[in-house]
């Protein structure tokens, strides 16, 4: 049997792009270019610059809550639906270790004379 050497279908696709070292960073997704823009001008952070205005008192309400909105899924996660795995794992096991399958009483201590 041959081992290494040359295998056609290998290696990376053509006209692939690969990031390099120098690449800039992206700004996170979901977040529009006009704010990312302001934030810069001000040196902040996008997320700082959001907060920053949705807690400004004097900015149109309009605009801050555009920026609570566009700030909520970076704060706040989202619950699921229901149980996630461990929570449905442990369910199980807490009911499995109930009625006939419980654990007995341990022995009584009597100090005998």
């Amino acid at each position: 049997m041959a081992r290494g050497g040359y295998r056609p279908g290998s290696g990376p696709m053509k006209g692939a792009k690969y990031k390099t070292k120098g690449a800039k960073k992206e700004p996170k997704a979901g977040i529009p270019e006009d704010i990312v823009a302001d934030a810069k001008a001000e040196n902040l952070d996008p997320l700082a610059y959001m907060l920053k205005v949705m807690n400004d008192e004097n900015a149109d309400a309009a605009r801050r809550d555009r920026m609570a909105v566009a700030a909520a899924p970076f704060i706040h996660s989202r619950k699921g639906d229901g149980l996630g795995k461990k929570e449905e794992k442990a369910d199980k096991a807490k009911s499995a270790g109930a009625g006939r399958f419980a654990a007995s009483k341990p022995p009584q201590l009597k100090v005998v004379k």
